[in-house]
Parts: structure tokens; C-alpha cells; sequence
């Protein structure tokens, strides 16, 4: 039975779609880093996921999720306070970030 789904209503979410398209992982996370700064000032990178790649980070963090219908690396985020989620490509490339407080 699959446990109930994270909830992310706290979650500011930012859906791209860059043109031109990025070419990998590297490319789309220059253009999220560049939208968190510009969104929420001065940041941390928590958690990510490449679909092309099918690789998340933290890594291995959904093993611990395998009958969950929240992906590791969501639930990561979500338990350390990710307050932007910036979307590139409807799931391609998908970042979590927390704002730095001074």
C-alpha cells in the first residue's frame, strides 16, 4: 500500500521550459541556480533530479522510498526546508532550494 503523497503546499513552485533547451544536467541546473538567486536571494542547493540520467541527489535517498509515492529526493527536500522548487522541462530537471538567512 503506498503511503500518502508529501505535501508541498509550502513549496514555491517555478516552471521552465529555457529555449534553448538545455543539453544536460549541468546546463539546466546554471539556469535554476540563476532563477533561485533571482527569486529567493542567496541559497543552498538541497536536492535534485536528472531524468536523463534517472540519478537524484541526495543518491539513493528514494531506496528508503520504494513503497512511498514521494520520491526520495522530494522527501528530502520537503524534511529540510526546501522553500523553491524550480521545474525545467515538465520533470526533466527538478531542484529543490532552501533560502540562506543571514
Amino acid at each position: 500500500m503506498l503511503e500518502n503523497i508529501a505535501d508541498d503546499s509550502d513549496i514555491r513552485t517555478i516552471e521552465m521550459t529555457p529555449q534553448p533547451v538545455p543539453d544536460d544536467y549541468l546546463q539546466a541546473m546554471q539556469i535554476a541556480d540563476q532563477e533561485a538567486e533571482k527569486s529567493i536571494g542567496e541559497y543552498m542547493l538541497l536536492s535534485w533530479y536528472d531524468r536523463d540520467r534517472d540519478f537524484e541527489s541526495p543518491q539513493h535517498s528514494s531506496e528508503c522510498h520504494l513503497d512511498s509515492a514521494t520520491p526520495g529526493y522530494v522527501d528530502y527536500a520537503l524534511y529540510h526546508g526546501a522553500r523553491l522548487k524550480i521545474d525545467i522541462q515538465q520533470g526533466r530537471f527538478v531542484f529543490f532550494y532552501l533560502p540562506v538567512e543571514l
